[in-house]
């Protein structure tokens, strides 16, 4: 049997490194939007974007915080851009047992951008700005099939097994008190 094909909206936000500039205003809003409450303060450990930066040879590469990873990608490849060495690590999107980036300062759980989805304008570190090195773009795509319930308890044991299940509870508690 053949899977049915749908079309699905993908939103993502395009980035075009010759047009960062390393203002970081992209990691203040982010960081101040999921601050408990919201815009209650700017802690980048709380932001969704980082910028890699080497304002000496006038680098800045912006990363998107993606999907949690239980283990530790096997790669460790080096960049040279600029005659400036990079690990691998550097631009990953995972949050993954090996690095700190892109975890909760508070509870230690991963992030993930969440393309500021009560936000109707789209993300507000797009909106912020100003040299339009991020891009907001919504495209459709034929899809098999959406991600099945089993899936989603799949990556939820998982996080389960690592942080707990009550750390997951309470941070999910604090993030709707934010919301109200």
């Amino acid at each position: 049997m053949k899977a049915e094909k749908k079309m699905k909206i993908v939103k993502t936000i395009k980035i075009n490194v010759d047009e960062c500039n390393g203002c970081r205003a992209c990691e203040v809003i982010c960081s101040a939007v999921h601050a408990a409450p919201k815009y209650s303060s700017n802690n980048p450990a709380r932001s969704r974007i980082r910028i890699i930066r080497d304002p000496l040879r006038d680098i800045y590469v912006p990363v998107l915080a993606g999907e949690y990873t239980v283990a530790e990608c096997a790669g460790r490849d080096k960049y040279t851009i600029d005659g400036k060495e990079y690990d691998e690590c550097s631009f990953c999107r995972a949050s993954c047992p090996s690095r700190e980036e892109f975890h909760e300062p508070d509870s230690g759980l991963p992030l993930k951008c969440d393309m500021c989805e009560n936000e109707e304008n789209g993300p507000l570190c797009v909106q912020w700005c100003l040299v339009d090195a991020l891009v907001y773009e919504e495209r459709e795509v034929e899809v098999d099939e959406e991600e099945t319930q089993e899936e989603l308890e799949i990556g939820l044991d998982a996080l389960a097994s690592k942080f707990g299940m009550q750390t997951i509870m309470d941070t999910v508690a604090r993030m709707s008190n934010k919301e109200r």
